[in-house]
């Protein structure tokens, strides 16, 4: 039973991860909290699916299309659709309608369905067209500058963007980020200190909380299905 993720980087500063999986006989999984919205398209029976996966602030359990095959797009945090309210979206999701092997249906468009190799080309025509927008203001905060527009106005532009305040999408970020280096195999420890947790036990509830795993069960591969390519990301932490 097993999920079989491969995930990949990408060059567009509006997309995180492009990813692709299989099911196979999986009927469930852990879902882990997220802070970006994303695209996901899969095949399952001889039929076509599309959907938009909104930001989760918890980890859960979700069910999974038994036998199906899936591409995804992970956007980058702050990145929203134009048509369709991020508020709407946080820990759910929409299926788009009128969906085949070769197109979907987005805000009133017929777009052309990517496989994992040219999800870019179709995030780019998404861009151009203004169906994906992002807010100037947060992608100064998340590059680290400091606009200049007070506190408060920085808070309302990211929930609004993100769906999120801006101190969870730091919480949420930083639990995946543990669970990829634990994965990786770096001890607890280190992870604490590496990533500004109070204590191990503090380390202990964000990972139930955003990720619904141990310490243990991420170093040791246990706990069953999860929707994460720990493996590959673990890969990309060590030779970063």
């Amino acid at each position: 039973m097993s999920l079989r993720f491969e995930t990949r980087g990408s060059d567009s500063s509006w997309v995180d991860a492009v990813w692709t999986c299989r099911s196979e006989r999986v009927t469930g999984m852990t879902s882990v909290a997220g802070a970006r919205l994303g695209l996901v398209f899969w095949e399952q029976g001889g039929r076509a699916f599309a959907g938009v996966t909104g930001p989760g602030t918890r980890a859960g359990t979700a069910p999974v299309p038994e036998g199906a095959r899936f591409t995804g797009i992970e956007f980058a945090v702050g990145t929203s659709l134009r048509s369709v309210p991020v508020s709407g979206l946080v820990d759910g999701g929409v299926v788009l309608p009128d969906t085949t092997r070769r197109t979907f249906r987005l805000d009133g468009g017929r777009w052309e369905t990517p496989g994992a190799d040219d999800a870019e080309a179709l995030v780019e025509r998404l861009v151009g067209d203004g169906v994906l927008v992002r807010d100037p203001v947060v992608a100064e905060v998340l590059r680290g500058a400091r606009p200049d527009v007070s506190g408060r106005t920085v808070e309302r532009r990211f929930r609004a963007a993100t769906g999120l305040t801006r101190g969870a999408v730091r919480q949420i970020e930083r639990a995946r980020t543990a669970a990829e280096l634990l994965a990786a195999g770096e001890p607890a420890a280190d992870v604490v200190g590496k990533l500004d947790f109070f204590d191990e036990p503090h380390l202990a509830r964000a990972l139930r909380a955003y990720v619904g795993r141990t310490a243990g069960q991420l170093r040791d591969g246990a706990g069953g299905a999860i929707a994460l390519d720990l493996d590959q990301r673990a890969d990309q932490r060590l030779t970063s």
